[in-house]
């Protein structure tokens, strides 16, 4: 069944709290756009971005694609260079050019976040983050498609009520206090927080996966990130522009490929904020299709008969009309303003 009324987030938290079953979420740059979308819009990072390091047609790829979405982008020159294998097989160094520019807009992507992120904890109010706090606290498991510290901010401001269970997986270092912390999938059994495209602060060292920390080291995060892309050592994050290759990095990672099975096999009820139902994150959307949970409360923002929002809405019946009938899926939309997220 899916009601396509749209309903307050106050009718949604009733719901949860009558069904009794374990309740999930799902967020979206949604998530860090209610808080400060000066920074995290298309728009505000396309602003922001330094492209003076790359080739001019790195930057000219908007203009003519007529965009300021980083991942449309890199979509679009990577399905360039597959069609030239096509069309001029002989002319490798385009395709080699266009390779190479959707790579270092992928790089500059991380780049551009970092630079122009809140400086630290501190830039948001106790109230932000204890209205974000009760926003997170009936979740179950949290799972996230966004690279920023926000949510870890929120998760360690413990001085805001209520409490959230939350809990990374990641733990100091076997051999011994070290200025990160790692991640060991044979102690990820109570992890709940989940970064499904990878984070900021979040490092493939090959042989462990790494995660800055500010107790460890008394340097800011945004410091210390800032300071590893100026030595050209980028975050694990997945900023790939198709949803096939996004699917081929977390598969590729250990760290996320176990955050990506988790979400699979979740159960009982699911709330998803600030998530457009994007084709580039198919690979996520195709988890709910075949899943087990049995609701799934979804957020609109803005006026319901927006493109975004009916893409939402079509997307969402093909997952109620996919569904095998041994695990019927019930849909509901809800108004996202009214969850004030952040206060």
């Amino acid at each position: 069944m899916i009601d396509t009324v749209i309903r307050p987030f106050a009718d949604v938290q009733d719901r949860l709290a009558r069904d009794g079953t374990q309740a999930h979420l799902l967020v979206g740059n949604g998530f860090s756009r209610a808080l400060r979308n000066d920074i995290f819009s298309y728009d505000a990072l396309f602003n922001r971005a330094d492209f003076g390091r790359l080739p001019d047609t790195a930057r000219a790829a908007f203009t003519a694609i007529g965009t300021t979405d980083f991942e449309f982008v890199m979509r679009t020159l990577r399905s360039a260079a597959s069609l030239l294998e096509v069309y001029l097989p002989n002319d490798l160094a385009l395709r080699q050019q266009l390779l190479a520019d959707a790579n270092a807009l992928r790089e500059l992507l991380a780049a551009t976040i970092a630079a122009n992120h809140p400086e630290g904890p501190f830039e948001i109010d106790d109230e932000a983050y204890a209205a974000c706090r009760k926003f997170l606290g009936p979740f179950r498991n949290i799972y996230t498609l966004n690279y920023d510290l926000l949510l870890y901010w929120t998760l360690m401001h413990d001085e805001s009520e209520p409490h959230v269970k939350c809990d990374d997986g990641f733990r100091t270092p076997q051999d011994g206090e070290a200025e990160y912390v790692t991640w060991e999938v044979e102690q990820s059994d109570a992890q709940n927080i989940h970064y499904l495209h990878g984070a900021l602060h979040v490092f493939d060292a090959k042989t462990t996966i790494q995660k800055f920390t500010w107790s460890n080291t008394g340097t800011r995060l945004i410091e210390q990130i800032r300071a590893a892309l100026a030595q050209d050592k980028y975050p694990l994050i997945v900023a790939e522009g198709e949803s096939e290759r996004k699917l081929e990095r977390i598969l590729h990672s250990n760290y996320l490929s176990r955050s990506y099975r988790s979400f699979s096999k979740i159960a009982g009820s699911l709330v998803v904020f600030g998530h457009s139902m994007h084709p580039n994150d198919e690979h996520i959307i195709h988890l709910i299709d075949s899943g087990k949970t049995r609701l799934i409360f979804v957020g609109l923002h803005g006026d319901p008969g927006s493109a975004v929002n009916q893409r939402i809405v079509a997307r969402m019946n093909i997952a109620q009309a996919t569904r095998p009938s041994r695990r019927p899926l019930d849909v509901y939309f809800f108004d996202s303003a009214t969850a004030t997220v952040w206060g």
